[in-house]
C-alpha cells in the first residue's frame, strides 16, 4: 500500500502533531495539489487523537497515514496495523454523529482493502468509525473474528484508545502474528469496474495503473501491450489493419478498448464506438458527471467533450457514408462487440422511425471510411463470444469476407478467430495470408469477477445442459457465487445484506422473461443511466431494487451483486435446455436454432453481469388445482429451473452466511431510523 506517511508506532510518538500534518502538507504539495488550512489543521486534530489513543502501543505497531485506494480515487484516513488485526480508520473531524454515509464509506474502505490487497486476506479488517464529537458510542462485537468485521466500529476523540485495546482483547493471539513489514510490501491490485476504469482512464492514467487484478490475471496488460504494438507498426509501416481482440465474458475487452481511446493513444483522435445504446448513455453521463460534479454549463460541456470520445457505432457509419468526401479524424477507432455488426439486409433495412443510409454491411463500411486514410488506420474490433442477441449481425465470418476482399487491408488476431465452432463466427477458413496470429489479443481470465475465477466456465457448463460438469466446476472451486431463493422478498433482502460498504445490487431479468409481471416483477429500467449511476434514496437508482434491466440495458456493464429473475423463456426439458417466446397469451417453442442460440447467450449474458454475488430468483409459479391456476406459468416449470441450477451446484440462498445488514445499510436500504 502506497501511504504519505508511513511510520512505526514509535517514529510516530517521536514527532509532535505538527510535524505529523507538516509531513502530510508536504506529501501533499509534492503531489501538485493544494493544502488548504483546513485540512491541515484536520491532519494535526487526528495526528493528536491518535497520540492519545496509541500511548502505550508496542514500537513494533505501524501507522499509515493517507493511504491511496486507487480503485476509489480516495484515500484511506490511517491503516493501523497491530500484530493482530489491520484497522482501518477514517475521521470525521467535528461530527456529532455517526451517520449512515459515513459508515458506508468506512466500511467500504476496508472491503477495498480485504478483497484487494495480497496482504488483508489472512488477518482480521476492521474498520472505524472515528465521529470526534459523538456521544460515546455503545459497541456490539462480534464473535468471529475474520474478513471485514462489521458492524462498522464507532469511537469519538475520547474513547478511541479504550476501543482499540477492546479490539486486541476480543481477538486474542493469533497463530500468525501479522508483520507490518510484510504487509506493506504485499501487492494492492484492485479491480476497477467499467465506469470507474473509464473515469479514471478519462483522467489520463493507464490500463497498467489499473488493471492488473490478481496475480493469475497478467494477460490485460499483455493484450494492451499488443494492441499498442499493432497500432504503432501500422503508423510506423503505413498499413491499415484490424485488430480482433478476443475474450470471455468479463474478461476486460472494454477496458482494453477505453484504454485506446482515453490511454497513451488518445494522441491519434482515437474514438469508442458501439452498437450498445445503453453503454454509450451510462459512460458518457458517468464520465461528464465525473468531469463536473456540480453540475450547470460545466456539465453540458462535459458531455458534449463525452459525446465525441463515445459514439454511436451506427450513426458514426451513416454520418461518413452521407458525407463520402469527409475523412474520420480518428485514425483509430475501437468497435465494441464488432461480431455483433450489422449484416447487409440488417444495415440497409427501413425501420419505422427513420431510413438507413447504409448501402452494405456494417464491416465493409467501416473498413471503406477508414481506408480514406491514404496513410494509416487501425481498427481495433472487440469480439465478444456467446452473446449474439440480435437477429441481424453479421458475425466475424463477414469481416474476414470484407478484408480479403481489399488488398489494402490485413487483420492481426489470437488463433481464437480460427477454431469457432459456428461459421458464422470464425474469421476466415484455414490461415489467410492477410492475417497475423498474436496470443496475446485472447482475454481468458475473467477480471469482472473479484474473488471467482471459476464463474465463467461453470455459467458455461450450465446453460450447455451439462450439470456433471457444472456441479464439478463447483466443486473444485469450493463453491461458486450463486444462490437460489424462490422467494421474491429473500432476494430483495439478500442483495442487501451481500451489498455490504458501498457496493451496488440490481435485478436484471430476460427481455422475454414476459410472465414475471404476474410474479411480482415487471418493471423495466426507465432511464439506464440513473440507474446505474444514482444512489438510494433515489428510488431511480438500481439499488432501490424496484426496476430490473434486460440484457439490452446492460451487456457491457456490471453490478457488484446480481439478482436474477429467472423467466419461462428458457427451461430445462429431458436433459437439454427448452426456449420460447411468449406470443399473444401462450408461450411458442422456438424451433429456429439461430434464435434459440440468442436466447440462451441473453441467460449468459445476464449471469456474467456481478463482480461478486449472483441471485437466482426463479418464481415460485401458479400451482396446478389453483383456483386461479394460470397456465402460462405452471410451478412445475419453475420447479424444474430451480432443481436444475441446484443440481449444478448453485447453493440455496438460505444456506448463504449472510451478513445482517449493518445500521447504514438499514437506513439507506429501508428508511431512515434514529441516529445511534
Amino acid at each position: 500500500m502506497k501511504a504519505w506517511l508511513s511510520l512505526s508506532a514509535a517514529e510516530f510518538h517521536a514527532l509532535t502533531p505538527y510535524e505529523v500534518a507538516a509531513r502530510l502538507a508536504h506529501a501533499q504539495i509534492g503531489r501538485h495539489a493544494t493544502i488548504e488550512l483546513v485540512q491541515r489543521n484536520a491532519w494535526e486534530a487526528e495526528a493528536a487523537i491518535l497520540h492519545g489513543a496509541l500511548a502505550t502501543a508496542p514500537g513494533r505497531w505501524r501507522l499509515l497515514l493517507e493511504c491511496d485506494l486507487l480503485r476509489l480515487e480516495k484515500r484511506i484516513d490511517a491503516v493501523l496495523l497491530t500484530d493482530r488485526a489491520i484497522l482501518s480508520l477514517e475521521f470525521k473531524h467535528g461530527a456529532r454523529a455517526f451517520e449512515a454515509a459515513d459508515l458506508r464509506q468506512a466500511e467500504d474502505y476496508a472491503l477495498d482493502l480485504h478483497d484487494f490487497h495480497a496482504g488483508s486476506r489472512r488477518h482480521p479488517v476492521v474498520p472505524v468509525l472515528v465521529a470526534t464529537e459523538a456521544p460515546a458510542p455503545r459497541q456490539d462485537l462480534p464473535l468471529l473474528w475474520h474478513g471485514v468485521i462489521g458492524p462498522v466500529m464507532r469511537a469519538n476523540a475520547a474513547t478511541l484508545g479504550t476501543l482499540i485495546a477492546t479490539i486486541q482483547d476480543a481477538i486474542g493471539e493469533p497463530a500468525r502474528p501479522l508483520d507490518p513489514d510484510v504487509w506493506e510490501r504485499a501487492a494492492y491490485r484492485p479491480v476497477p469496474t467499467v465506469l470507474e476504469a473509464a473515469t479514471m482512464l478519462y483522467r489520463r492514467n493507464s490500463v497498467a495503473e489499473i488493471a492488473a487484478a490478481r496475480a493469475d490475471a497478467p494477460n490485460l496488460t499483455r493484450t494492451a501491450a499488443a494492441i499498442a504494438r499493432a497500432i504503432a507498426a501500422a503508423r510506423a509501416e503505413g498499413r491499415h489493419l484490424v485488430v480482433f481482440v478476443t475474450g470471455i465474458p468479463g474478461a476486460g475487452k472494454t477496458l482494453c478498448g477505453l484504454n485506446v481511446v482515453f490511454g497513451a493513444l488518445r494522441e491519434h483522435g482515437a474514438a469508442f464506438l458501439t452498437g450498445n445504446v445503453p453503454l454509450v448513455e451510462v459512460l458518457r453521463e458517468a464520465l461528464a458527471r465525473d468531469a463536473a460534479p456540480q453540475g450547470g454549463r460545466a456539465l453540458a460541456a462535459a458531455r458534449r467533450g463525452a459525446h465525441t470520445a463515445l459514439q454511436n457505432v451506427h450513426r458514426f457509419l451513416e454520418h461518413h457514408v452521407l458525407h463520402a468526401d469527409h475523412r474520420p479524424e480518428a485514425r483509430v477507432i475501437v468497435f465494441d462487440e464488432a461480431q455483433r455488426a450489422w449484416d447487409a439486409r440488417q444495415a440497409t433495412r427501413d425501420t419505422q422511425r427513420r431510413v438507413s443510409r447504409l448501402t452494405m454491411s456494417e464491416p465493409v463500411h467501416t473498413l471503406e471510411i477508414m481506408g480514406r486514410h491514404a496513410d494509416w488506420a487501425v481498427i481495433i474490433a472487440l469480439i465478444g463470444n456467446g452473446q449474439e442477441i440480435n437477429t441481424g449481425e453479421a458475425g466475424l465470418a463477414e469481416w474476414g469476407r470484407v478484408i480479403a476482399a481489399d488488398p489494402r487491408w490485413r487483420a492481426v488476431a489470437a488463433p481464437r478467430v480460427l477454431a469457432a465452432v459456428e461459421p458464422a463466427q470464425r474469421l476466415a477458413a484455414g490461415r489467410p495470408g492477410w492475417l497475423a496470429l498474436d496470443p496475446d489479443l485472447d482475454l481468458t481470465v475473467p477480471m469482472r469477477s473479484v474473488r471467482d475465477a471459476a464463474g465463467a466456465p461453470w455459467v458455461d457448463a450450465c446453460l450447455t445442459g451439462d450439470a456433471g460438469a457444472a456441479r464439478a466446476i463447483a466443486a473444485e472451486a469450493g463453491g461458486v457465487p450463486f444462490y437460489v431463493t424462490r422467494d421474491l422478498g429473500a432476494l430483495r433482502r439478500g442483495l442487501r445484506a451481500f451489498c455490504r460498504g458501498l457496493r451496488r445490487p440490481g435485478l436484471v431479468a430476460s427481455a422475454g422473461a414476459r410472465r414475471l409481471r404476474a410474479e411480482g416483477l415487471g418493471v423495466q429500467v426507465p432511464d439506464i443511466a440513473d440507474w446505474f449511476l444514482r444512489r438510494w434514496p433515489d428510488i431511480r437508482g438500481s439499488d432501490a431494487l424496484e426496476t430490473f434491466a434486460t440484457e439490452y440495458d446492460c451487456q457491457g456493464l456490471e453490478l457488484d451483486v446480481v439478482g436474477l429473475a429467472w423467466g419461462g423463456d428458457f427451461l430445462p426439458v429431458g436433459g437439454t435446455w427448452q426456449a420460447r417466446r411468449f406470443a399473444g397469451h401462450a408461450w411458442q417453442v422456438v424451433r429456429g436454432e439461430e434464435e434459440r442460440r440468442f436466447i440462451r447467450n441473453t441467460y449468459r449474458v445476464l449471469l456474467t453481469r456481478a463482480r461478486y454475488e449472483t441471485i437466482l430468483w426463479v418464481p415460485p409459479g401458479s400451482p396446478r388445482g389453483d383456483a386461479f391456476h394460470d397456465g402460462t406459468r405452471p410451478a412445475a416449470e419453475m420447479d424444474a429451473i430451480a432443481d436444475y441450477l441446484l443440481a449444478c451446484g448453485a447453493r440455496p440462498l438460505a444456506e448463504a452466511a449472510l451478513p445482517p445488514p449493518s445500521a447504514p445499510a438499514q437506513r439507506l436500504l429501508f428508511g431512515a431510523v434514529a441516529a445511534p
